[in-house]
């Protein structure tokens, strides 16, 4: 990995020198080249590097520094006002995985508002309710904005893939606002069926053969009893479960 790493570093360096050496180009038109191919560069690094600290914890207040610094580009080179509003620095640390995401859903959310070409404002804050990390994102564009909106899937998948809850709300002349809830803490485990559902010895074993996929003919043979006897266990399961079927039984077993 680390080989890997400086091989690409190395790659990209000789290729700005070999643009600001090139007489095929003037100046100006090298020195954009340039500008762009590190600025590339140093987005693939942090990315590289949110990925090896996401088993990490980070407070969330330098979680937030890094944000604002990621988007210091667009700041001092664009037309771009943005307004941060500080967590508490009382807040809970975000696991790694939650504060690399968290920086990369508000970059892309800034960016899909900027592409759409009239944003001159972004708002955004950050805070923390002890179990969630919870980000608001506001501009002053059209207000046209939607959840269905294809700029948006990118984000809305990144929530989705941590339990998260993804609000977008517009109004026309005014603006649109992204209210986005991570989690901090992975979803609990359900408890297994067996643990939580009152289930007779007998309930028990036939639930053991259906989680493996056995049908009626099959577990009737092995615990010595009938076809009707298993049908009349297997209904009272989903009965008592509230399963639909023998696969949502099962699943709900696991």
């Amino acid at each position: 990995m680390v080989a890997e790493q400086s091989d690409r570093h190395a790659v990209t360096l000789e290729s700005i020198l070999a643009l600001l050496r090139s007489t095929r180009l003037d100046d100006r038109r090298a020195r954009a080249m340039a500008t762009e191919l590190a600025t590339t560069a140093l987005v693939g690094l942090r990315m590289t590097t949110d990925e090896q600290r996401s088993s990490l914890l980070e407070p969330v207040v330098g979680a937030f520094a890094r944000l604002r610094t990621d988007l210091h580009p667009l700041v001092r080179y664009g037309d771009l006002e943005v307004q941060f509003v500080e967590p508490p620095a009382t807040g809970r640390a975000l696991p790694g995985e939650v504060a690399h995401a968290a920086r990369a859903i508000v970059r892309s959310a800034v960016l899909a508002f900027v592409d759409r070409g009239e944003t001159r404002r972004v708002r955004i804050q950050w805070d923390c309710d002890g179990l969630n990390l919870l980000i608001g994102i506001r501009d002053d564009g059209r207000g046209d904005l939607t959840a269905h909106d294809d700029s948006l899937r990118p984000i809305a998948e990144r929530v989705a893939a941590l339990d998260g809850i993804l609000t977008v709300s517009s109004t026309p002349g005014w603006g649109s606002s992204l209210d986005i809830r991570l989690p901090l803490d992975p979803p609990a485990e359900p408890e297994p069926l067996a643990e939580v559902v009152p289930l007779s010895p007998r309930e028990r074993d036939v639930l053991r053969y259906v989680v493996a996929g056995e049908r009626n003919q099959a577990i009737a043979r092995d615990l010595g009893i009938s076809e009707n006897t298993v049908k009349f266990h297997v209904s009272n399961l989903l009965r008592k479960s509230g399963a639909r079927s023998r696969a949502e039984l099962a699943a709900l077993a696991r």
